[in-house]
């Protein structure tokens, strides 16, 4: 659909969405004229966000190929994004076929193309609107109580989400949340920007996300860190991107270049 199109159905096409610059990221075309020039702002002084976004991608798809091998077949994909290649359900299917999966998107545009994607695909997928700031919405949603059962464990994938979510929003309260509608043996597995590397590329991307749909929000390891309250990190524990359980060499001599730091923690 035209970005005309879009702005007549009264979607926003003037402000960059956090979504949308994430699809340019990884070359995708979703995207319009607004979100492509704060990209290339972003981009002009640190071009490797490109390779990052990537490389959050593949770390996904290790996560969630880690998880189905272990037995979950249950996922629940908050901030999911615009689809692209190797959606958190193609990649379980291939090892679970009957897993569940629940995308959860507050961005019209990313519901508008998750449900077409997924028209006619199998019932064991559901894309639902909700907020991650109002994670009791979610959880209290009758689809997805319906989809999923909450006696059994559930992976929570909060993958490059949680960096647009502020102080205000309380993003301990968010996690928590969550964690504490899952029962014991369920996981968490979340992505999230850094401060503690390239300040420059920092500054840069929080003023340009300071003109989007949502502000970026990065913080320190420690602090990312306290967001896995009460789950157990699973080996390697917090790590840049390309480190964790990496398929092949590394492709940084400094990993911290990928900008995201990563984890995934199992409930006690």
């Amino acid at each position: 659909m035209a970005e005309e199109e879009w702005a007549g159905r009264g979607i926003d096409v003037d402000t960059p969405s956090v979504a949308r610059l994430y699809d340019y990221y990884l070359g995708g075309k979703d995207n319009f004229a607004a979100d492509r020039a704060a990209a290339e702002e972003i981009l002009s002084i640190a071009p490797e966000v490109r390779v990052a976004a990537r490389e959050n991608r593949a770390f996904l798809g290790r996560a969630v190929r880690f998880l189905a091998e272990t037995g979950i077949e249950q996922f629940l994909d908050i901030g999911t994004g615009l689809p692209t290649r190797g959606n958190v359900h193609e990649v379980v299917h291939q090892i679970a076929p009957e897993a569940r999966v629940v995308y959860v998107d507050n961005d019209p545009i990313v519901l508008a193309h998750a449900r077409a994607l997924l028209r006619g695909a199998r019932n064991e997928v559901l894309v639902s609107s909700g907020d991650l700031r109002q994670p009791e919405e979610i959880l209290k949603s009758p689809e997805i109580q319906e989809h999923l059962d909450f006696s059994k464990p559930v992976a929570v994938l909060l993958v490059a989400i949680m960096h647009f979510i502020t102080k205000s929003d309380d993003p301990g309260r968010i996690v928590a949340t969550l964690r504490d509608a899952v029962p014991p043996g369920s996981y968490l597995v979340l992505s999230h920007g850094s401060r503690d590397s390239r300040p420059a590329a920092v500054n840069k991307g929080v003023k340009v996300y300071k003109r989007a749909n949502s502000p970026l929000v990065l913080r320190s390891r420690q602090e990312i860190l306290e967001l896995f309250d009460g789950f157990e990190l699973v080996d390697p524990g917090l790590v840049w991107l390309p480190e964790w359980r990496p398929e092949d060499c590394l492709p940084y001599d400094d990993p911290s270049q990928a900008l995201i730091m990563c984890g995934v923690g199992k409930k006690a």
